[in-house]
Formats: C-alpha cells, structure tokens, sequence
C-alpha cells in the first residue's frame, strides 16, 4: 500500500469533517442570549421614568411564531413593488416626432439603407425596449400572509431583544424636550443606549392611538420613527433595529385580531 495515499486519505477525511461541522452549524444556528427585556413569554412593561410598570404575558401566536424567512421575502418584495409609481415611460419610434419622409434614397448612395431618422438606432430616435406608464406592479397578498410575516419578524425581534414596551406615551403638552427625556429614561432601563443618541432612526415607535401632543412631542427626535399600530408592517418593522410598542395589552389584543 502506498503510504502517499494512505496521506491523502486521512487529509480528505479530516477535511470532510470540517464541512460536516460548518454545516452543522448552519442548520443549527447559536442560541444566543437575549438582550430583551422579555423571560420566556413574559415581558417587562416600563414607564415613561425608566421605571418597571409590571409584567405581561405575550401570546404564543405572536411572538413565538416560526422564521418563515421565504413568506416574510414574499411579503416585503410584493409590498415594495405595490408602492412603486410607475411612471417611468419611453416612446417608440412610432410616438416621437419626426421621421416621416426616407432620409436618401435606398441604392446608389454607398450609404446603409435606412427608411426614418426615428428609427432606435439613431440619435433622436425611438426607444426601443423601454419602460411603459401603462405597466402595473402591482402584487396581491392576502391579509393572512401580512399577518402572518408581521408575527414572524415580531418574534424574531423580540427573540433578539430589540422590543420594548412602555405603558404610555401620552403627554401633558408638545415637549421635544420632553420626549428626549422619555427616550432617555428608556434607554438606561432597557441598556438599549442607542434608542436615544443615535443621529439615524433606529426606533420604530408604535403608537395605539392618535395622540397630537405624542406625535408632535417625539417627530423631532432624529433616532426614532412614529407609526400607527393599525399600520405596523413587515417592512417599516424590518427598516428599524428596534420596536417601541406603547399600551401593550390593547396593542397586543389588535394584532391577535389581525391574525
């Protein structure tokens, strides 16, 4: 036997080895430690103090539904292309102004044979190929896959401990001063120190209810953004690194009703 290939052998099991272990790996992603401020299905519910409100239990079908990573891509690609305006438009040789008459005679020129100044290949001519106004982007999706992709990015979210829910954000008077305070509060208590002096919006704040001094007291804030919780959806969830959820129990009892 030669002890060459015995070598060799052993060098490709040992390398087929490493390639069971790699895949191993990622079939079996590392269970890392949450940062949230959720144990199990229970999360913690803070006040505009930073303080701790009380504990709620979070529904199952929620927020510990399954990673469908191809419904959550099917979702967000078809809700992108329904905001699409379509107003990109090209004219055809036929629409663009001009070219009636040949430009020189077909033979005796020397010259290729061409019948327009309009036709694509000249300058000043039609397009040819090109995007139409009348073409629709326009995708359907079911309100049972919208649910069902918002629940999905909601568990992971709150798998990766980037939600944090306040018990109100209601406040006396319009104070930006004020909201920066409350971001600030919350960002100490949930070690999330982001939330409040990043210059981009990291925070996706989600509010129940239509509150003029809310809204105008925490727009201004340049690291959070402000949505109805009627409106929350995969793509706004998936734009921001966190999600700050106001009123809980009524919050959480609406998105089980969309489900």
């Amino acid at each position: 036997m030669d002890p060459d290939r015995n070598d060799r052998n052993n060098n490709g099991n040992k390398n087929m080895k490493k390639d069971n272990t790699i895949q191993e790996n990622i079939k079996t992603p590392n269970k890392t430690k949450s940062r949230s401020t959720s144990d199990g299905m229970k999360a913690k519910i803070y006040n505009q103090k930073g303080g701790e409100e009380g504990v709620i239990t979070l529904p199952e079908k929620v927020f510990s539904a399954k990673w469908r990573a191809d419904l959550v891509h099917q979702v967000v690609e078809s809700m992108r292309s329904n905001k699409r305006a379509g107003t990109a438009d090209t004219k055809g040789r036929g629409e663009v102004r001009g070219g009636g008459r040949k430009p020189w005679k077909q033979k005796g020129t020397g010259r290729a044979r061409h019948g327009s100044r309009r036709s694509p290949i000249w300058v000043g001519g039609g397009v040819a190929h090109g995007p139409l106004s009348e073409k629709s982007y326009k995708k359907k999706i079911s309100k049972k896959m919208r649910a069902q992709a918002l629940f999905s990015v909601l568990s992971k979210k709150l798998k990766d401990g980037e939600i944090i829910f306040v018990e109100s954000l209601s406040m006396p008077k319009m104070s930006t001063k004020g909201g920066v305070e409350v971001m600030k509060n919350l960002a100490k208590a949930s070690k999330l120190k982001t939330i409040a002096s990043s210059k981009k919006p990291k925070v996706l704040t989600a509010l129940f209810a239509r509150n003029e001094n809310t809204e105008k007291s925490f727009r201004n804030i340049p690291s959070l953004d402000i949505v109805f919780l009627k409106n929350l959806n995969p793509v706004d969830v998936l734009n921001h690194q966190y999600l700050l959820i106001e009123n809980p129990k009524e919050s959480i009892d609406f998105l089980i009703s969309r489900g």
